[in-house]
């Protein structure tokens, strides 16, 4: 659970969408897909799902990568599931095994979060790595060249409890969101890196 707030730090804004607006899931998939590398055999693209089968509300980054694993998508590698979680205690241990898996790894990190009573529901892409540990009074180390986040409850009193109460009705539907957008931009990702291939061999010729 991403709850750490930035006091001076200016960042990009993120893109941000509701879950249920039309065309979600498609407007994420550009964002996305705009965001990262295309030469995916060279630059391994990782998907680190964060968060715990434990609360509801932090279920939320194992569901997307329960749903990944399930479709298997063929560009990307993916991290922490229901069968798996990523979460504070095994954090940096996960990210250790990975840096030994893949060379020059492009992360992205998945999870949840709490943000204002108009914004529940809201999936927002950021440049730059999350930054867990403030909601369990631990530093822990960042994850991501990029991050995705779901904004799945309200902040700013008894954060635990407010994630414990938080509805899976809502979690399950942004997680399917968010999975079908990871799909999409798979594909997109897939089809410039054949593209980019192949321009490349005729170079050569």
């Amino acid at each position: 659970m991403n709850l750490k707030k930035g006091l001076f730090e200016r960042k990009p804004e993120p893109f941000r969408v509701l879950h249920d607006e039309e065309l979600a899931s498609q407007e994420l998939s550009i964002h996305l897909s705009s965001m990262l590398p295309t030469l995916y055999r060279t630059k391994p693209i990782v998907f680190v799902c964060i968060g715990t089968d434990r609360s509801t509300g932090d279920s939320l980054g194992p569901l997307v990568g329960t749903l990944l694993e399930e479709q298997a998508v063929k560009p990307f590698h993916v991290y922490g599931t229901l069968d798996e979680p990523i979460h504070a205690v095994n954090l940096e241990e996960k990210l250790f095994e990975i840096s030994k898996k893949h060379v020059n790894p492009f992360i992205v990190g998945v999870d949840a979060c709490l943000g204002r009573l108009k914004s529940v529901g809201a999936i927002q892409i950021c440049e730059g790595p999350l930054k867990p540990g403030a909601g369990v009074n631990k530093e822990l180390p960042e994850v991501g060249q990029i991050h995705l986040t779901g904004i799945v409850n309200v902040s700013g009193f008894m954060e635990f409890f407010v994630l414990q109460n938080t509805r899976l009705n809502l979690v399950m539907k942004m997680a399917k969101t968010i999975t079908e957008a990871i799909v999409l931009a798979g594909q997109n990702v897939e089809r410039k890196n054949a593209i980019s291939v192949e321009k490349w061999r005729k170079e050569l010729q």
